[in-house]
């Protein structure tokens, strides 16, 4: 995805943190929380450094990344037919190591699945490791019956939020 800002990145490096979200933590202040950890963790002096994280929100509730195809079918379930947020938080980190930190909420409403769509979709395996069950960038896109808000903070990093805040830590765009 950065690519699509003309970034290419020296070095992509996962931060090695506990996700486990805070007790009674809220969906927004989890998903900034978590980029910010991510950007900590991977800091590196005199580097700009781009950490992200993308949580999908039912109300309060904060779906978790699927490991399982029992979780899936859960997230799935619950989404199906409704309104649910995607927050996804940015913070980049300058040579100087000043963190700036933006957050983009998108409204995603799925069409109320059938058995069939369900089945099929949790047998095409795109769940595994998404937040909520699902990517956007794949099958899961035609389930999609509207989308407010930003496609790419969907897929897990907000472009625009993205763009401005390299801008403001120097990294030469455009």
């Amino acid at each position: 995805m950065l690519a699509r800002l003309g970034v290419v990145p020296d070095e992509i490096a996962p931060a090695d943190i506990d996700e486990s979200p805070c007790k009674a933590e809220l969906p927004a202040v989890y998903a900034r929380r978590m980029a910010a950890e991510k950007a900590a963790a991977a800091a590196t002096p005199g580097a700009i450094v781009i950490a992200a994280d993308t949580v999908v929100a039912a109300g309060r509730r904060i779906l978790p990344k699927t490991e399982t195809e029992a979780e899936a079918r859960a997230c799935l379930k619950l989404l199906s037919g409704r309104r649910h947020r995607v927050l996804s938080a940015v913070t980049v980190t300058d040579t100087t190591g000043q963190a700036r930190h933006r957050l983009s909420t998108s409204i995603v409403t799925f069409k109320r699945l059938s058995e069939d769509e369900l089945a099929a979709y949790l047998a095409s395996g795109e769940w595994r490791g998404k937040a909520g069950g699902y990517a956007i960038q794949g099958r899961a896109e035609a389930l999609v019956r509207a989308l407010q808000g930003s496609h790419s903070a969907v897929m897990g990093l907000p472009l625009y939020e993205t763009r401005a805040l390299l801008r403001a830590s120097g990294w030469p765009l455009d």
